[in-house]
């Protein structure tokens, strides 16, 4: 460990050299890559150069301590000092291994969530429409921009399934935990007995590509467009607005109406296939090492049952963790932080024992 972080501390001083330097200013494009180099190791430099300070502190304390006829009172504020000190140690040693594991290169990325109603007929929709405004308010809690890509709703306010594009730094850091299928048990508005009925709604969490991640051939694609459905009234096109995207080698099928333009729904759907070719790749790869995907917490599995919403109760059960808080309004209102800082935890300790 103490190697890497000597070798990313020379790094870190050797970039700001080529950044200072006046033919690498002048090329933006170096400096731009140089300057992204230097922002993601710099945290790591910085709590080494204070890791580093607190032992040279250490040593200093200890030959103090050495010295011979030395005043009490200096004796034991140095043995003060020192346990102070000594203290520290492994609290940032354990810091620095978690700012050294290996970075998910997705991170940064803004994030494609989709969302569909599962078993529980109306009561799953209903479910589904809770959990999209659930991130949408979450978002608003990170000041992240949101954009609804398409949206398949069904008349009683509840959502068939829906696709929404969350923008903002570090978006799919915190979002990716969300995958899975979410559990609900509450009594619903169109149940009379006052019985408690159990629904489910499953979430992806796709991050958005750069067209130079995803390779896609335009002749692998076949283009329908036809027209918009809806509620009645406005909500239906006069035109061939809609848009269908099927994929030919994958069979993945996208669909976008929800602009009027044919021009914006066929970007749009585009958009939200590329992420999904993208997440097929890399769910094939991680199908390669499955034993390590499934010990960790951020596994994706679709399948997977990763939290239970108790109304009656007014409980949020996170079963990857094993935490549960009694406070689902706020909860459903977007106050996710308490329960994604824990699944960021747990994931940081899986990966701390392979490492």
């Amino acid at each position: 460990m103490f190697d890497k972080l000597a070798f990313l501390s020379d790094k870190y001083v050797e970039l700001s050299e080529k950044l200072a330097n006046p033919e690498i200013i002048s090329n933006q494009a170096q400096w731009q890559k140089h300057a992204k180099e230097l922002a993601e190791i710099e945290p790591i430099v910085k709590k080494y150069e204070e890791y580093k300070k607190i032992k040279q502190d250490i040593a200093d304390n200890k030959e103090l301590l050495g010295e011979k006829g030395l005043d009490d009172e200096l004796k034991e504020l140095a043995k003060m000092e020192l346990s102070e000190l000594e203290d520290q140690v492994e609290p940032l040693e354990e810091e620095l291994r978690i700012l050294l594991l290996p970075k998910d290169p997705n991170d940064e990325k803004n994030v494609i969530l989709e969302v569909r109603a599962g078993t529980g007929g109306d009561e799953a929709a209903l479910f589904a429409a809770d959990l999209l405004r659930m991130y949408s308010r979450y978002a608003e809690r990170q000041n992240w921009k949101t954009e609804i890509m398409e949206l398949n709703e069904i008349g009683i306010g509840g959502i068939k399934e829906a696709v929404m594009l969350i923008k903002g730094k570090g978006a799919y850091s915190r979002l990716k935990y969300e995958s899975g299928t979410h559990r609900v048990q509450r009594v619903p508005e169109t149940e009379s007995s006052g019985r408690v009925h159990t629904s489910a709604a499953t979430v992806a969490v796709l991050p958005e590509v750069d067209d130079v991640e995803v390779d896609l051939n335009p002749n692998d694609v076949r283009v329908d467009v036809y027209r918009a459905s809806g509620n009645g009234g406005q909500s239906v096109n006069t035109t061939d607005s809609a848009v269908r995207l099927t994929h030919e080698p994958t069979g993945l099928v996208v669909t976008c109406q929800d602009e009027k333009s044919q021009i914006k729904n066929k970007e749009k759907a585009f958009k939200v296939l590329k992420s999904r070719l993208y997440d097929l790749m890399m769910q094939q790869q991680n199908d390669e090492i499955s034993q390590t995907r499934k010990s960790q917490v951020g596994s994706g599995d679709r399948s997977e049952r990763i939290r239970t919403y108790n109304f009656p109760q007014g409980r949020v059960s996170e079963h990857r963790t094993g935490v549960t808080l009694f406070k689902l309004d706020s909860f459903i209102d977007g106050d996710l932080n308490e329960i994604i800082d824990g699944l960021i935890t747990s994931d940081q300790a899986e990966k701390m024992k392979n490492f």
